[in-house]
């Protein structure tokens, strides 16, 4: 099924879904955006007249998707990371083209991403890894518990990981500046004739979306706000992004936002991971006003691209409720932490949801986040029995 506004970067069929000790990050200034005078002389121009009229838009540390390394299904063990050019397999659904997503601007800077789209050379080393950057759409996944944001030791991280995500840092400012600039088709051009890679000069921050599914089979969509930045009034999946002033505090280092450095994260890559899959549950708090200790670990289906705003990535979860939908419902409707950024609730049962495709009145309904995470759900299946030796590393 092919829809211009979306794509998949990454899938975790192979595995259901990947848990948070199956995935871990590599974090180097070498994939920060590529800068230079004029691009951010034009990004304090586009910031400096975004905030004149819209005065409750916060610059925020982001986390910026540079590439992945995926694990062959045959060989589940392996785990090296190549800091170029990695693939993964493209699933059918998903087109090979250059594009973007569209993220909302939250008051606390917690947003929903998509990565680029972009088709790159794919090759896969002899130890049976794929690789790929996050300008071509691919496969993974992952799964985590977002109570549990358990410290692991990195070496055991190393023996069971299926998924390496090579992350920089970026910011909100400069999302807007690039992904959302009126230049973003030069950018793009210019990155790839500069540096061979067309997202080279991108922002491209790396957002988080739940399917979240009730204790009676329920999947939980919410109607936008039409005030939100971006796709007012369409139905979305609770999202955000994770937060890299959040992971530094958690490691008890006070810092403001500007003061967030690649070299402080990389002393604990355990703790991004663990921030990457309870971000999510906390979106759905905020959100959806469930309580934490309603919610099961959440599974990384994979990574979407979402194409109206330059291939922004989100990492896309499956998160069980304990809660039925009437009860969840009742929650919603008493109002948490971010109430004011969707309208209504709406609920599609899991039959409806592996069914949607184009051709459904409701896809036309859904954002691009919500149409990415859907189509990782069809492939991923995450909530389908499972084969326990898919999970024995886990």
């Amino acid at each position: 099924m092919m829809d211009p506004d979306v794509s998949v970067l990454l899938d975790a069929a192979a595995w259901r879904g990947l848990l948070q000790s199956q995935v871990q990050v590599e974090l180097s200034e070498r994939y920060n955006r590529q800068t230079e005078v004029a691009l951010e002389r034009h990004i304090e121009e586009m910031w400096t007249e975004r905030v004149s009229k819209e005065s409750w838009l916060f610059n925020g540390a982001k986390f910026r998707l540079h590439s992945f390394q995926l694990a062959s299904p045959t060989s589940p063990s392996s785990s090296s990371v190549s800091p170029q050019h990695s693939r993964c397999t493209l699933l059918s659904h998903a087109p090979v083209s250059d594009g973007a997503e569209e993220q909302e601007s939250k008051l606390d800077n917690r947003q929903r991403v998509t990565a680029p789209n972009k088709s790159v050379n794919q090759t896969e080393n002899v130890d049976g890894v794929t690789q790929q950057t996050a300008s071509t759409p691919r496969q993974a996944s992952s799964t985590c518990d977002c109570r549990a944001s358990k410290d692991k030791n990195t070496d055991d991280q190393e023996a069971t990981a299926l998924l390496t995500l090579r992350l920089g840092l970026t910011c909100y400012k400069d999302y807007l500046g690039t992904n959302w600039s009126c230049r973003v088709a030069e950018l793009r051009r210019r990155g790839e004739e500069e540096f061979g890679d067309p997202l080279a000069l991108l922002a491209q921050p790396l957002g988080v979306g739940g399917v979240l599914c009730t204790g009676d089979g329920q999947v939980v969509l919410i109607r936008r706000s039409q005030k939100v930045a971006e796709a007012g009034g369409l139905l979305d999946i609770p999202g955000g992004h994770p937060e890299p002033k959040v992971v530094c505090e958690r490691l008890g280092q006070a810092v403001s936002e500007e003061q967030v450095s690649v070299a402080a994260l990389q002393q604990r890559p355990d703790a991004v991971v663990a921030e990457l899959f309870s971000s999510v549950c906390a979106e759905i708090r905020d959100e959806v006003n469930v309580p934490l200790s309603f919610l099961g670990e959440p599974i990384l289906m994979g990574v979407a691209l979402n194409h109206t705003s330059a291939g922004r990535p989100s990492a896309e979860f499956y998160v069980s409720c304990s809660l039925t939908s009437d009860e969840v419902k009742k929650l919603y409707w008493e109002g948490g932490a971010e109430a004011q950024e969707s309208t209504d609730i709406v609920f599609i049962s899991r039959t409806e949801l592996l069914q949607l495709d184009r051709s459904s009145t409701l896809w036309s309904e859904l954002c691009p986040s919500a149409k990415g995470a859907v189509l990782l759900y069809q492939s991923v299946k995450p909530d389908a029995e499972r084969n326990p030796s898919k999970r024995s590393d886990a």
